[in-house]
This record gives structure tokens, sequence and C-alpha cells, in this order.
């Protein structure tokens, strides 16, 4: 029996950051703003749940306007010719989520440990459920090349940036 059940994010109860290190002695936090995602399971069963996610490459926010700028520019994501970034989920079991992430015009697949926090319903009779997903990707592997030296010899952005993603989905009736 097919029982599929729809979830679509909450979007004020969840959050999607990254942290790059910044000369390599300091964390820069960004998030992004403008963002969707909806996954597919079986009754409330998340495992081997289907998940699509895309956010807005210009909704970047690192509290900076010109850093902003420079991220938006094509140095990093061109949200011009890019506006957006996806990832479209192969596989999610236990704690693993696997899937498609594509940045500007490359698509390599991830794995990211996501954990079900849980299933509540809220005072409204809503149903959610609460993830918390991390990873870690390679800015290079995604054409975000630009870099700059020190005078001391240390490298501005770090090429790790890690994936800091706090989602909560509400059940579709």
């Amino acid at each position: 029996m097919n029982n599929n059940t729809n979830w679509l994010i909450d979007s004020t109860h969840s959050e999607i950051a990254f942290k790059v290190k910044h000369m390599m002695i300091s964390t820069v936090t960004g998030h992004f703003e403008d963002f969707h995602s909806s996954a597919k399971t079986n009754g409330d069963d998340f495992n081997g749940a289907s998940l699509n996610f895309s956010a807005k490459t210009a909704s970047i926010n690192t509290k900076n306007k010109d850093r902003d700028a420079h991220l938006k520019s094509d140095d990093f994501f061109n949200a011009e010719k890019f506006p957006e970034m996806t990832f479209v989920s192969k596989s999610f079991s236990g704690e693993k989520l696997v899937g498609d992430l594509t940045i500007r015009d490359v698509t390599k697949e991830v794995t990211l440990e996501a954990e079900l926090n849980g299933i509540a319903v809220d005072p409204y009779g809503q149903t959610k459920a609460g993830f918390e997903i991390r990873g870690e990707i390679n800015r290079k592997d995604f054409n975000l090349t630009w870099n700059s030296i020190t005078e001391a010899g240390s490298i501005v952005v770090s090429d790790k940036v890690k994936l800091v993603v706090d989602v909560q989905f509400i059940k579709q009736s």
C-alpha cells in the first residue's frame, strides 16, 4: 500500500547556514534567507524519504554587504547566472543523507549527516518533524575557486565549507 506523506519546510523555524574559516584564525557564518524544501515519506517514517532543497544564491547573508556582494559575484556563486543551488536526495537511512548537490554548473554527490530530532504536534495541531543536517564540502569542487593569500602567507578563505542546516518540516494534509 502506498502511504505517501508530503512535508514542506517551515522556514520560520529553519536555518540554512554555512561556516568558513577566514584567514585560518576565525570562522565566518553565512545564511541563505530564501530557500524551499519538501520531503516525501512513507507515513511518518523518514527512513527512505526523498528530499528536495533549493536556495536562491542572491539571498546569501554574512552580515557584511561588501562580502555578500563578493559572494554573489562570479568569484563565487555568480548569482546572476546561477540563481539557485539545489540538493536532490538519492537515499536517506539511519543518519546518512546522500544526494546530488548542484552549485553553479557543477553537480556532485555528497553525503551529509542527518539526525531526526523527532516528530511532534504543535499547539495548532500541525505535525512537525525536526532535523539537524551537517556536512562538509570543498568549495573548489563546485568552481567556487577565488582565493587570496595574506602577507603572512595564510589563505584568506578556507576550501572547506561546513554546512549547518536545522530544518523543521510541516506534514501536509
